[in-house]
C-alpha cells in the first residue's frame, strides 16, 4: 500500500484526518452472470484488489477519522460486484460517493447519461445500500459532501443541495470522482496522453478542441455544471476537492485558496492520509 500524506491548515482546534480512496475497480462475477461480465471479470479481478482495499480500510480504521472513497468502487455491475460493495460499505467508518464505473454494465457498451445511470441503479436494487449521487458526514467539525458527476456534469439540484450544506455553517471537504478542469493538471495529463482527452469537468471549447469529437461531446459541460463549479470555486466554506478518475495523483489549486487533490488508484495500492488541522 501506498499512502501520500498531505495538509490543509482552516483552523481546526483537534486535527480531523481523512483517508482518500477512489478507483478500487473490483472485478468479480459468478454463476449468475453472463458470460460478458466474466470476461470482464478475467480482465479486471485480481487478488490484490481486495487486498489493497481491506488494507486501506484497515489503516483507516486504526489511524484516521474516516475513509472517503470517491467512487469506482466496482469497475461494472455484477451480482457479486453489487454484494461485494454493500458488504464494504456497512462500515460506518466508510464515506462513499459513486463513478461511472459503478454503474457500467459492460464498460463502454453504450453511451453512459442519466437514463442509463439510473436503469443500472435500479438493476442495483437502489443502488449499493448507501447514497450514492449526495452524500454528507459530520466529522470533527468538518462537513464532508459528496457529489456524484460521474458523466461529467453536474446537477441544479446538486448545486441547491449543496447550498444547503453550506448552510451549517461549517468548513466543507467536497468529494467526487471526475476532477474539476485546472491548466496544470490539463497540461499534465495531454503530457501523458498526447492528442488524447484529460476526462476533466468544465473545460472549455479551446481546451476541448484536441478531443475526438466522441470525447468533446462526453465531457463538454452545461450551464448547470459551470454553475456548480463558479459556486465551488466562490463558497469560502469549501476547503478542498478530493478527486479520483485519472489513475494517478495530482495536487494543485483551483483557486489562491482551493486545492484540489486527485489521488492514484485504488487497485494500485495508492490512497492518501489528509490532515486537516
Amino acid at each position: 500500500m501506498l499512502i501520500e500524506k498531505s495538509t490543509i491548515r482552516i483552523g481546526l482546534e483537534k486535527p480531523v484526518k481523512l483517508l482518500h480512496v477512489t478507483d478500487t475497480h473490483l472485478g468479480f462475477a459468478d454463476e449468475r452472470d453472463d458470460e460478458r461480465k466474466h470476461e470482464l471479470s478475467k480482465r479486471m479481478s485480481g487478488p490484490e484488489r481486495e487486498k489493497y482495499l481491506y488494507e486501506q480500510i484497515d489503516y483507516a480504521g486504526k489511524n484516521c477519522d474516516l475513509l472517503v472513497h470517491t467512487g469506482d468502487l466496482i469497475d461494472f455491475v455484477s451480482h457479486a460486484n453489487v454484494e461485494k460493495a454493500r458488504e464494504i460499505l456497512k462500515n460506518d467508518k466508510i464515506f462513499f460517493i459513486a463513478g461511472n464505473h459503478d454503474y457500467s454494465q459492460y464498460v463502454g457498451e453504450a453511451w453512459e447519461d442519466n437514463a442509463y445511470r439510473m436503469n443500472s441503479y435500479m438493476q442495483m436494487g437502489y443502488g449499493f445500500g448507501v447514497p450514492m449521487f449526495f452524500n454528507s458526514r459530520v466529522v470533527g467539525g468538518v462537513n464532508i459532501v459528496g457529489i456524484d458527476n460521474s458523466y461529467y456534469l453536474f446537477a441544479d439540484w446538486q448545486l441547491f443541495r449543496l447550498k444547503k450544506e453550506a448552510e451549517k455553517g461549517l468548513p466543507i471537504i467536497l468529494a467526487f470522482h471526475d476532477p474539476i478542469f485546472e491548466q496544470s493538471l490539463y497540461d499534465y495529463h495531454m503530457s501523458l496522453l498526447p492528442g488524447e482527452c484529460t476526462y476533466l469537468v468544465g473545460c472549455d471549447e479551446e481546451h476541448l478542441l484536441p478531443y475526438s469529437e466522441f470525447r468533446a461531446v462526453q465531457q463538454r459541460p452545461d450551464e448547470p455544471t459551470m454553475r456548480m463549479i463558479d459556486y465551488i470555486k466562490s463558497e469560502p466554506l469549501i476547503k478542498a476537492v478530493l478527486t479520483g478518475h485519472l489513475h494517478f495523483s495530482f495536487e494543485s489549486n483551483l483557486t489562491d485558496s482551493l486545492t484540489q487533490f486527485v489521488t492514484g488508484s485504488g487497485y494500485s495500492g495508492c490512497a492518501r492520509e489528509l490532515t486537516v488541522i
